[in-house]
């Protein structure tokens, strides 16, 4: 379809509204709104246009990736990948913040690491290969 332009936003269940807010603040997104609706939802947006809705009725007491960390294989969305211009300064800025990288790869000059938010959404910083 043509007339898909970008993706408008991603919705990510969590636990507890001020702990996620917290995070991702630390990842320099923007708290907008929320909770608001019926699901509740709250919506934080990061200067680069990147806009998460968090939706909170997660009736999870204590958070795991059932996508990501079971042995059986779900079907459904495992991650976000954040494209940036500085991997070396962002890790730095991730260590400085005392958030854990998971994960480094590098394929075919593209470089990229994972972490995990409070509720182990995995979330990837990607620096495309030249």
């Amino acid at each position: 379809m043509k007339e898909i332009t970008r993706i408008n936003h991603v919705g990510l269940r969590v636990s507890d509204l001020q702990t996620t807010r917290q995070f991702y603040e630390k990842l320099g997104f923007k708290f907008l709104v929320g909770p608001v609706g019926p699901e509740p939802v709250a919506i934080m947006e990061h200067p680069s246009g990147v806009n998460i809705n968090f939706i909170l009725n997660s009736t999870d007491e204590s958070p795991r990736n059932v996508l990501m960390d079971n042995s059986d294989k779900h079907t459904g969305y495992t991650h976000i990948a954040l494209e940036i211009t500085d991997l070396d300064a962002v890790e730095e800025q991730l260590i400085n913040l005392g958030i854990t990288i998971t994960e480094k790869v590098e394929y075919e000059g593209a470089k990229f690491f994972f972490i995990r938010d409070p509720d182990e959404n995995v979330i990837e910083f990607h620096k495309p290969a030249k």
